[in-house]
Parts: C-alpha cells; sequence; structure tokens
C-alpha cells in the first residue's frame, strides 16, 4: 500500500537510507554499522538539519568529534547507545537525550554496544562556517567547501 501521507508530513520509511561518509580512506569505517535517513532535507529545512539514524550493533554514530558554530541534540527513541565524551562514558536508553553545544571543545559520538540495533534522532544547526574537530584523529572538517584536512591544514 503507498504511503498516504503528503507535505509537510512524511514517514520516515519513505526516505532512502544514506549508508556511505565522506570521512576520508581510513577513517570511514567506524560507521560501517550507520544508516541515516535525511529527514529535514526531505522536508525542505534549510535552518537545522534532523537525521533518523539506525546504528548496528557495534557501528558509530561518527568519529568522536565537535563543532565550533553548530549546536547537536540526540534523542534515543529504542535500543541502547554509549554517550562516549572528553569527560567518560554513559549509557543512553530509549528516552534519554544529549545536547552539544557549538563551540565546546567537548569530542563526543555514540557507540552502539549492545546486541540489537538502536535508533535514534540527531538534529543540528546548519551555520556557515563551521568548522569540525576530531580530537583523536588527525582530521578536520571546514564545513564550508566541505573539505576534510589534517589538522595542519593539509586537504585530504
Amino acid at each position: 500500500m503507498a504511503d498516504s501521507l503528503r507535505l509537510p508530513a512524511l514517514n520516515p520509511a519513505t526516505v532512502d537510507d544514506i549508508r556511505e561518509t565522506d570521512y576520508p580512506g581510513v577513517f570511514n569505517n567506524i560507521v560501517a554499522g550507520r544508516a541515516r535517513r535525511a529527514l529535514g532535507e526531505a522536508l525542505g529545512l534549510q535552518q537545522f538539519g534532523v537525521n533518523f539514524v539506525q546504528l548496528a550493533p557495534g557501528g558509530a554514530s561518527a568519529q568522536r568529534h565537535w563543532h565550533s558554530k553548530e549546536d547537536e541534540f540526540v534523542i534515543i527513541l529504542s535500543g541502547n547507545v554509549v554517550l562516549i565524551n572528553d569527560s567518560g562514558k554513559q549509557t543512553l536508553k530509549a528516552g534519554d537525550t544529549a545536547g552539544f553545544p557549538a563551540g565546546s571543545p567537548d569530542g563526543h559520538h555514540l557507540v552502539n554496544r549492545g546486541s540489537e540495533d538502536a535508533q535514534y534522532l540527531e538534529i543540528g544547526s546548519r551555520i556557515a562556517g563551521d568548522v569540525v574537530s576530531y580530537p583523536d584523529i588527525d582530521l578536520v572538517y571546514l564545513s564550508d567547501g566541505g573539505i576534510f584536512t589534517d589538522k595542519l591544514g593539509k586537504t585530504y
């Protein structure tokens, strides 16, 4: 049966999964168990992004990172994930939330260490000039231009 919802509503299942990442080379395998659906884009949102994410056991949301200008927010819908940030590790379960203010140099990511898929929403502002820093690896992302560099500025 065809989905009967019309914009501005939609069923997330009608949005294609995105499994690839833009991370260069050796940095991309950490997200092998992640599938995202860009709901914000599908709905035409321009000021912030919304992704529905399914994270398989052993998968990670991203490389551990922080944003210079972008706020991030997650809400866990099902399953459990481990939030790893500069202050340690904690388990988030369905209904739990986490927020990461722009400019706070607190590298973070989510890892599914359970035996079942986890699902969550990630919401982030879209601010021009955002720089993403990755404290554990030699990687920086410049949102203007969509360019990855090493920490000395050499483009990958």
